[in-house]
């Protein structure tokens, strides 16, 4: 086996995807369980507002402006008492708490806007994005954690927003992370991408599926691969992961050495799959092909898998 660690480039492909910027210091260690009461008492105390997987932004000269201050997310409903601390920016402690007014009750200047859309339209920095990661993932997990697993008990928020205790049964619940497998098989001068029956139209992707308990990365991989292209692979290599709040998942793409090419598509999963040469994907890519097939946009973690093949020498 050979250790490669002092080979590898010092800014790793996860850093060039989207949703991927966040740099606030999150506080692991510090995290009182008053922290986010206390944060909010800070003069520089900055806010994200969030409602069912939307950010609401300021929409001003500048462009789009997703921090508040507390008496500003007030005025708009903030559910305060719910505010979970991301952590400490270099502008002070960073918040996020869910949004009370409706995006239809929203005055003029201040817009609802999807995670998606924010991600794809490049309506926030990567910093922003980030930090709207983080602060989506968490939000959704305390709406659906409201109730103790162990004995149907309501919980209470502790640490700052990052975990929830249960007063009965004492249970501790943390915030979760779904782990997700996305994964691009490929030969020395083909690969393999699939096509969703919920895609835009013309758009081919990586293959992907939720790893399961019990299950290595690697193995979820070959597994996902073959119950949906019929593909078996050999070697796997990691590049790059993405965190992706819809509405807890972190996405582990992978490469795949297929060991054969005869397709047997899952056809509840996929509406297509084919395989497509070095060639053919770096015209689609440039946007010279002459099909009308077309790849996720740059901030999503499957054209960097994608890319990062077609682009080798």
């Amino acid at each position: 086996m050979t250790f490669k660690l002092f080979d590898a480039p010092l800014r790793e492909p996860s850093q060039f995807v989207g949703l991927a910027g966040n740099r606030i210091d999150r506080l692991s260690e510090l995290r009182s369980d008053d922290a986010a009461e206390k944060a909010l008492t800070d003069p520089s105390a900055r806010l994200m507002l969030i409602k069912s997987g939307r950010i609401y932004l300021k929409d001003g000269p500048a462009g789009f402006d997703p921090y508040y201050r507390p008496f500003g997310a007030a005025a708009l409903g903030a559910r305060m008492e719910h505010a979970i601390l991301l952590g400490q920016s270099d502008l002070g402690p960073l918040l996020a708490t869910p949004a009370g007014l409706e995006p239809d009750e929203l005055p003029d200047g201040v817009k609802a806007i999807d995670f998606r859309s924010a991600l794809v339209q490049g309506l926030l920095p990567a910093d922003a994005l980030g930090e709207m990661a983080q602060a989506g993932a968490l939000l959704a997990w305390h709406a659906t954690h409201r109730f103790c697993g162990r004995c149907g008990q309501p919980t209470e928020m502790r640490a700052g927003g990052y975990k929830r205790v249960c007063p009965g049964c004492k249970a501790e619940h943390f915030p979760r992370t779904d782990p997700v497998a996305i994964m691009l098989a490929v030969t020395p001068d083909s690969c393999l991408l699939g096509r969703s029956p919920h895609f835009p139209p013309g758009m081919y992707s990586c293959l992907a599926g939720f790893i399961e308990p019990g299950e290595t990365i690697e193995a979820a991989v070959r597994r996902e691969t073959f119950e949906e292209a019929g593909i078996r692979l050999g070697r796997v290599a990691y590049h790059a992961s993405q965190p992706w709040p819809f509405p807890y998942s972190l996405m582990i793409g992978c490469f795949g050495e297929a060991l054969n090419q005869d397709i047997v598509p899952d056809r509840a999963e996929l509406e297509d799959v084919q395989w497509f040469s070095r060639a053919e994907v770096r015209a689609i890519i440039a946007g010279t092909s002459s099909s009308a097939i077309n790849v996720p946009p740059h901030t999503a973690i499957a054209t960097h898998l994608i890319r990062a093949w077609a682009e080798a020498e």
